[in-house]
């Protein structure tokens, strides 16, 4: 499963040098990815309510050009690699008009019990397999 979102960038999200503030892209990427899960079937709301959430233990992030204030950006998010704990997430940036890269990067989230604040010993096969449908429809676009 793959989800673009078109951004218009505002002063808000540009730093003293009139640039993207990086952690605007944080931001943005957790955005996307809520939609994913969302998309994937899953509910946000009723996970918490069944005291489950999902923090983000890596992100990785590489700068390749400078997005500027009014610019229109796309982010494109996919989930890029699934495993028995965790969830990882590419994220590109791009320029919209001339496509031009401007920030490549990674994010990896984990499931939690909320209740003890630990990892789940193996994400329970319910959200195992819809991640699992969202990194195979990549594999068909």
């Amino acid at each position: 499963m793959e989800y673009n979102q078109e951004i218009r960038v505002l002063y808000s999200d540009t730093d003293a040098y009139g640039v993207v503030w990086h952690g605007a892209y944080t931001k943005w990427f957790e955005a996307a990815r809520v939609e994913i899960v969302e998309r994937l079937g899953l509910k946000l709301a009723e996970l918490e309510a069944d005291k489950i959430i999902f923090p983000v233990v890596e992100l990785n992030i590489r700068y390749k050009s400078s997005a500027k204030m009014n610019e229109r950006i796309i982010i494109n998010t996919k989930i890029s690699e699934i495993k028995p704990l965790s969830v990882t997430f590419e994220h590109k940036v791009f320029e919209k008009e001339t496509k031009q890269l401007r920030v490549l990067a990674h994010s990896t989230i984990v499931v939690v019990d909320s209740n003890t604040g630990k990892m789940f010993k193996r994400m329970p096969e319910s959200l195992y397999s819809k991640f699992l449908k969202g990194l195979e429809d990549n594999k068909l676009e």
